[in-house]
């Protein structure tokens, strides 16, 4: 645990530039957003394409020099893909290219911008215009090279399982076999920078449609709390454990009652507090 709480440095490419109450540079609040949303958007660049190429991807952040490092630490994402997929490709390629002779440096990796966002509730307000979210969103940015130490390969890989699901790593047919392991690629993402952004409260509306008697009483104001909630677990075709296993139901009903409190707990909070764990 850090002595101090530790944050990103503030970038012109990384700042939040509107509403800059809402801002948060700290690394705790923007790795726990990002190892809480279930699918992460990555940005990149390819080459000879007019347009940054966006992927959906499972990614996850953790140390692999120091596994217990909390989320105020220092650490890396991780994130996982098809061997041959082309954000794969391009960061082979980046990482074979011919270096300058003169640069001792080894390269830095693909470049890569990383977004995740979770919606806490509509905020319904008195006019179009003011109404929005209560949302949690963070930004990082990084450069990607490969996986290529074997340890760290499992690592990556039973760090973004469990990420899925707590506990499903060991629960099932270990370890990998030579070829998921050889289909498999994990992305290392050394993040140079990020920033988080978030909304708590009720809707805001300007004086003059507050002092308007009639239209408060004509038109509902209000949040509406977002949550993901998970079902009942669905047997496969081909299993054969008769009772849904206690990591997995024990896990689901908590993950479920987690995410209504939230949000929830998020109407009443003010601005610019801190994001729960």
């Amino acid at each position: 645990m850090p002595l101090r709480e530790l944050q990103y440095p503030t970038e012109p490419y990384s700042k939040v530039n509107r509403l800059k109450d809402r801002a948060d540079y700290g690394l705790e609040t923007i790795h726990q957003i990002v190892n809480s949303c279930p699918m992460l958007h990555v940005s990149f660049q390819p080459p000879n394409s007019p347009f940054p190429a966006v992927l959906p991807m499972i990614g996850q952040m953790g140390s692999f020099d120091r596994p217990s490092a909390d989320l105020g630490e220092v650490l890396d994402l991780y994130l996982h893909g098809y061997v041959s997929s082309r954000i794969m490709n391009l960061t082979r390629n980046n990482n074979n290219k011919p270096q300058d002779s003169s640069s001792p440096s080894p390269p830095e990796g693909l470049p890569l911008t990383v977004a995740a966002t979770h919606v806490d509730g509509l905020v319904l307000a008195l006019t179009p215009n003011s109404h929005s979210y209560n949302y949690r969103s963070a930004v990082l940015f990084g450069h990607a090279t490969l996986v290529t130490d074997p340890a760290e390969k499992l690592y990556a890989m039973e760090l973004i399982t469990n990420s899925v699901v707590p506990q499903r790593w060991p629960n099932t047919r270990l370890p990998p076999n030579a070829a998921e392991m050889q289909s498999t690629s994990i992305l290392r993402v050394r993040i140079s920078n990020g920033s988080a952004k978030v909304r708590t409260g009720g809707p805001h509306d300007e004086r003059g449609d507050l002092e308007d008697e009639a239209l408060l009483e004509r038109v509902w104001t209000g949040v509406v709390p977002v949550y993901s909630a998970m079902g009942e677990p669905v047997a496969g075709g081909y299993n054969k454990v008769t009772e849904v296993p206690e990591y997995l139901e024990g896990w689901r009903k908590e993950a479920n009652k987690d995410a209504e409190e939230y949000a929830r707990e998020a109407v009443d909070k003010e601005v610019g507090k801190k994001v729960a764990a």
